[in-house]
């Protein structure tokens, strides 16, 4: 998505070029077999821990800090701990990328002369950016947090904020940029609006 849009505001006349079907789908199957791999990597070596603190978990997210809280292996917690170095690496070297682009669009959106114009493109960069922005700190957060602060209720939630949010929000905030969809919201807000008004008034 920010590569989209740094593509979409700062070459507009190559967008077709840079971001044809071929490009979209190397995008995609990149980002799925980066997720599978990195996904199997974890699960293999979790499944390879021994737990000696039984397998009973603190919350039904079964997060790999809590499943590294049960295992007394050192080589498997090493192991482990080499795991999240490297996607964390991934992870920073993406964060830069996009902080590049972000800041490559601001540039090209703040020379737009018209107000109107830079108030569209703000519109279809800051909720992604705000998606992004959510999960990477509450994952990092989560992650790197002292072991002094941990509680059930605190993992829970920020388990919740960064696998559960960004991915609902996502199709959300890229419906709503749909005007015949706002349109349609638009109206069955004012219908429900209405109706209950009417119940109320009704009653009264």
């Amino acid at each position: 998505m920010c590569y989209d849009r740094y593509v979409a505001i700062c070459k507009p006349l190559h967008y077709r070029t840079l971001l044809g079907s071929r490009a979209c789908a190397h995008m995609a199957t990149a980002a799925w077999a980066s997720g599978f791999l990195h996904s199997l990597l974890h699960t293999a070596n979790t499944f390879s821990l021994p737990l000696y603190q039984g397998n009973a978990l603190g919350q039904f997210f079964c997060e790999i800090p809590h499943i590294l809280k049960l295992s007394c292996s050192h080589s498997g917690y090493l192991r482990e701990l080499g795991l999240i170095v490297v996607s964390a690496c991934l992870v920073f070297g993406c964060f830069i990328f996009m902080v590049f682009s972000y800041v490559q669009i601001f540039r090209a959106v703040f020379r737009i002369p018209s107000q109107e114009g830079r108030h569209k493109a703000f519109s279809t960069c800051l909720p992604h950016l705000a998606v992004v922005s959510l999960f990477v700190s509450t994952a990092t957060f989560a992650y790197l947090k002292p072991p002094s602060i941990s509680s059930t209720s605190l993992d829970l939630a920020l388990s919740v904020l960064y696998s559960v949010i960004p991915p609902a929000l996502n199709p959300l905030i890229y419906s709503l940029r749909n005007q015949e969809l706002r349109d349609a919201l638009r109206k069955m807000m004012t219908g429900c609006f209405s109706g209950l008004i009417k119940c109320l008034s009704s009653g009264v």
